[in-house]
């Protein structure tokens, strides 16, 4: 078992459908229904998940005043462009 600080128990309600995919999958890779649980959602986290935080981080950062008009950043990358073609 892993040395990880764990949660206490949750609970939820599935689809039937859902479940009985979970349950198929613990019981081919012989592991629990919360093995799978966990690895789809780590799964979830590292791709639609992270897009979300990423995309709430950065609407923060602008209001925030952190951000680039860009009209500026096309002028400079222009610039940099014309610079080093001559």
């Amino acid at each position: 078992m892993s040395d990880r600080e764990l949660s206490d128990p949750i609970s939820m309600r599935l689809p039937m459908d859902v479940l009985s995919e979970i349950e198929e999958i613990a019981e081919i890779c012989e592991r629990s229904r919360s093995w799978v649980f966990v690895r789809a959602l780590k799964s979830y986290l590292a791709a639609e998940g992270r897009e979300i935080i990423e995309v709430a981080r950065a609407r923060r950062d602008i209001d925030a005043g952190l951000g680039h008009d860009l009209d500026d950043v096309i002028d400079e990358v222009d610039a940099i462009v014309k610079g080093a073609a001559a």
